[in-house]
């Protein structure tokens, strides 16, 4: 069968996928190596993610704040773990003017910084040190501040929303009097994303905590989410730390408690990034283009009126009339009235993923009926209904769409969970091309048979099994 996306996700998933954002109109490389330009479908789509991710970490009695992209390179030195984990992707400031030299604009020899900054990989350190001035006193605690931005980690091997040197997130800073209070802060973070990618993005997510050897740098816990793409491999889409005081002693993030003393506070940190836009794209599409989950649908529904030059200005108007009807209860719809053939107009959406597409001709219009067809079940969806029926049933259709996208997943990924007794069962596994996440018992992955396996197929450990941390699931991973 043809298909609008060549090569197929079963040719070449990579490829595929490449080209799937591109057919989407989503995002470009940017002339700066590594980064990405993100045109306005996919912004729309990172707004609406963005904006229902905002009102749960605000129902958290979180506030949103502001801090440098510039950070002081003696921030980093002040903790070590955390620098030597950014070190080899921190982007370095290092002048402050340019002149013309040679007929070329340069840094100015003479402009040079008597201290480095650098572009923020994470705010851990700068927000460490406001929070030092700005928490005095138990009465100033527990502290909650967000920030969305961007931030850079110089990649090697971009690929557009999975790894790009620059990114756009939201990153939580929390400050806490105990250690259990910033723990159970840290899971609850995790659960709220949780939450998230399953009510929003149609997602199940696998969550535990990171193994020591992929903790954050600087954490004494990392709770993660894992998703399982449609290629078996895995994709991080969020992670929640417990930060111990590490952070506080390197900042001084101290409270004068109750008892009089002088104690140190315990902080948290956490956040997710438009990585999860590129786990949605790769989670939900299909060969003929993206699927969008209503939820985070720019456009929940597109009206197509099936014109000639004789009907055309009638037809458009009765297709805009029901799109007020829709956005007056509250859909995101659009009514393609453009010049662009209907096949032509049909395949654009498709390929954009828009969850409903209704087609309207003369003959639906003299009847007050429309078709209607769901872009996540394809052609055979079709069906007739009368405009009214539609515009009465549209949130239930579309609440529908979003819920039998999620069961669709979690159908998917029971096939791709497999138990190993053993290494060499799970060498077995992988070397047969099975695909997914093995689960295996951690301590038999703690040697070099286990590294030698690392090397030889590219796994590595995703996350401990939250329902029995004697586990830990293996797998390929973006």
């Amino acid at each position: 069968m043809k298909t609008a996306i060549t090569p197929t996700r079963a040719e070449n998933f990579s490829e595929w996928y490449q080209n799937l954002i591109a057919a989407a109109d989503l995002a470009e490389n940017a002339p700066v190596r590594g980064c990405m330009t993100i045109k306005p479908y996919g912004w729309a789509i990172w707004e609406l993610m963005r904006d229902q991710m905002d009102k749960r970490i605000k129902a958290c009695g979180v506030q949103n704040a502001q801090f440098p992209l510039l950070i002081p390179i003696n921030f980093f030195n002040r903790e070590a773990e955390h620098v030597a984990g950014f070190a080899k992707e921190a982007a370095v400031v290092t002048h402050y003017r340019l002149k013309m030299i040679d007929g070329v604009l340069q840094p100015d020899p003479n402009a040079k910084l008597t201290e480095p900054y650098i572009i923020r990989p994470t705010s851990e350190t700068i927000i460490g040190d406001a929070m030092a001035r700005w928490v005095q006193s138990y009465r100033d605690l527990p502290l909650k501040l967000n920030q969305w931005v961007n931030v850079m980690r110089w990649e090697m091997r971009p690929r557009l929303f999975l790894r790009t040197s620059e990114f756009y997130w939201q990153e939580g800073h929390n400050a806490f009097a105990t250690h259990e209070d910033a723990n159970a802060d840290a899971r609850k973070m995790h659960r709220v994303y949780g939450d998230y990618m399953r009510e929003v993005l149609a997602i199940p997510s696998i969550m535990g905590e990171k193994t020591p050897d992929e903790r954050f740098a600087g954490a004494d816990h990392t709770y993660t989410l894992e998703h399982i793409m449609q290629d078996g491999k895995a994709l991080q889409a969020g992670t929640s730390h417990d930060l111990g005081q590490h952070f506080a002693k390197s900042f001084n993030i101290q409270y004068l408690d109750t008892d009089g003393q002088l104690k140190y506070a315990w902080t948290t940190s956490w956040g997710v990034s438009t990585r999860m836009m590129g786990g949605v794209f790769m989670t939900h599409s299909d060969d003929d283009g993206l699927v969008l989950p209503p939820l985070i649908a720019p456009h929940q529904v597109v009206i197509i009126p099936i014109t000639r030059t004789e009907n055309a200005d009638a037809l458009n108007a009765y297709a805009e009339q029901l799109g007020a009807r829709l956005s007056a209860a509250d859909v995101r719809v659009l009514v393609d009235t453009s010049d662009m053939r209907s096949s032509d107009k049909m395949w654009k959406w498709i390929k954009r993923g828009v969850p409903l597409r209704v087609e309207i001709g003369a003959r639906e219009m003299d009847e007050n009926i429309i078709s209607i067809t769901r872009r996540d079940l394809g052609k055979s969806s079709k069906q007739t209904m009368t405009a009214d029926a539609f515009v009465a049933d549209v949130k239930n259709i579309l609440a529908q769409i979003q819920q039998d996208m999620y069961n669709a997943v979690v159908e998917r990924n029971k096939t791709m969970i497999h138990d190993v007794a053993d290494l060499a069962a799970l060498e077995s596994a992988l070397e047969s091309g099975k695909i997914g996440f093995f689960r295996i018992k951690y301590d038999l992955t703690m040697n070099d048979q286990f590294n030698e396996l690392v090397e030889k197929y590219k796994i590595s450990r995703r996350c401990l099994d939250d329902a029995d941390q004697q586990y830990v699931f293996v797998a390929k991973s973006y």
